[in-house]
This record gives structure tokens, C-alpha cells and sequence, in this order.
């Protein structure tokens, strides 16, 4: 846990590197305002959810008096890190990202906006989103099952050779499922792509939770209302993690592949 958290925080210039490269391939890279309100976002946002949930939890394990809960000095030490170190590198590499060229356009962009015509039902964001997360939650639901025994009944859990297979199963997946549905939104003459494609990789940390939720209830003996709580809060946390990671796998997927059949069609 102390390696994962130490890690997190370093990795904080990675964060704002990429979330300024992210802007400048939206064409609003360049200006500074935006960049440092982003950076901003990005620094507190999903760390700032995290805490409060711990935080949240935190209280029940100390009103039970359990061995668990964590020391109030701990938690200090913990936001030091974020507000000392975190935030910090997050600048810095948003900074670096944003004296970085932006990337070359792939096409003309119009700055007039086309109207985008009447979508079916099945294209409404929420159902394609819905849709798009079945597939890769069902390439890894068995495993998961594993992995919440291990956690939630002391199962032993070695097999960490196959997670790594499923985890790439988990990747190419998420990237075909979210490249088919901004194939047809694309098709139906939707350019809104962006936040659509993040949310349909995300989506699979729904369905993760949902999951969870259903693992309680089907094959956990848990009593007492505190347990409970615990309970859904870890899991929470869990899905809330799997759906940002699947959520960037499905947006970077969806620009390569746009910027690659805009590229085929200024080429030809």
C-alpha cells in the first residue's frame, strides 16, 4: 500500500503532462487559462474522491473500534503528500506539455458546427455507453470473481501470470467494443466522440460494481449494517479505478482510430 500510494504521487507529472497534451489535441491547449484550470481538475479531482470516501469509511472503522481504521496522523501524512508533492508535479508536467508543440492536425476542422441530425434510440449516449460496456465486463467477470474471493473469503490467489492475460484481453476488448460504437456514431453523422468514447471504456467499472453488489448478496454472509457499508465503499473505490482506466483505454482508442481514417482520406 505504501509502494502504490508513493507511486501515485509521483506519477503526478504524468497526470498533468498528458492532460495538457490531451487539450492541445482538443485545439484549447493554447490557452493558459484553460490549461491550468484542467491541471487543476486533474490534480484534486479523482484523488479528492478517493480520500473523501476513505475518510468516509474511516469513520465507521474508528466508531467500531477497529484495528483497521487508519491513524489520524496517517491521514496527514497522506494529504501532505498529495498537496506537497502531488499537486506540485502536476503542474510541472502540465507546463512541459503545454511548451510542447501540439500535435499536427489530422483534417480541416470547420468552425462552423454542423447540425447533427435526429439519432435512433439505440445511438442515445446512455444506451450506446450501456451497451458498450457489456463486452469488455463479460471478458473479465470470471476472473473477477476470483479476485473477490481472494479478497473477501482468504482464498489464496496465485494465477497472476493468467491476470495478465486477462487484463490484455481486458484492453483489446475495451478498444475494439469503444472503436465499433464511434464507428457508428460517426456513421449517424455524431461528431461528439470525445466524452462518448471515455464513457463507454468507463462504463465497465459500472458494470464492476454492479457486479460487486451481486457478489454481496449471492455469496457473502456479511452482518451488520457498519460491515456493509465497508463493504460497498472498498468496492466502490475498486470500480471507480477500473472505470478511469477503461475510460482512457476507450478515448485514446477512439482518436487513433479517427486520426487514422482522417489521415487515409487526406492521403487519398
Amino acid at each position: 500500500m505504501t509502494a502504490l500510494i508513493i507511486l501515485f504521487v509521483l506519477m503526478g507529472v504524468v497526470a498533468g503532462y498528458f492532460c495538457t497534451r490531451v487539450l492541445k489535441i482538443m485545439g484549447v491547449g493554447e490557452q493558459w487559462d484553460v490549461v491550468k484550470r484542467t491541471t487543476f481538475f486533474t490534480a484534486l479531482f479523482f484523488p479528492g474522491v478517493i480520500f473523501i470516501i476513505t475518510l468516509f469509511l474511516n469513520f465507521f472503522l474508528i466508531a467500531v473500534k477497529s484495528s483497521s481504521a487508519i491513524p489520524f496522523g496517517t491521514i496527514v501524512a497522506i494529504a501532505a503528500l498529495w498537496s506537497g508533492i502531488s499537486i506540485p508535479l502536476c503542474f510541472i508536467g502540465s507546463y512541459y506539455g503545454w511548451k510542447k508543440p501540439a500535435p499536427v492536425p489530422f483534417s480541416q476542422l470547420s468552425m462552423i458546427s454542423k447540425p447533427i441530425p435526429p439519432q435512433p434510440w439505440y445511438m442515445h449516449p446512455l444506451i450506446s455507453i450501456l451497451m458498450g460496456g457489456v463486452l469488455p465486463f463479460g471478458a473479465v467477470f470470471i476472473e473477477l470473481y476470483f479476485i473477490l474471493s481472494s479478497i473477501w473469503l482468504q482464498k489464496y490467489y496465485y494465477l497472476f501470470g493468467f491476470l495478465f492475460i486477462v487484463f490484455v484481453i481486458l484492453v483489446v476488448t475495451c478498444s475494439e467494443i469503444t472503436i465499433v460504437m464511434c464507428y457508428f456514431q460517426l456513421c449517424s453523422e455524431d461528431y461528439n466522440w470525445w466524452w462518448r468514447s471515455f464513457g463507454t471504456g468507463a462504463a465497465t467499472g459500472l458494470y464492476t460494481f454492479l457486479y460487486s453488489i451481486f457478489y454481496l448478496v449471492t455469496k457473502l454472509q456479511i452482518e451488520g449494517v457498519v460491515s456493509i457499508i465497508l463493504y460497498v465503499g472498498y468496492s466502490l473505490t475498486m470500480s471507480l479505478c477500473v472505470g478511469v482506466v477503461t475510460g482512457m483505454i476507450g478515448f485514446f482508442s477512439s482518436y487513433y482510430f479517427i486520426r487514422g481514417i482522417y489521415q487515409a482520406i487526406h492521403l487519398e
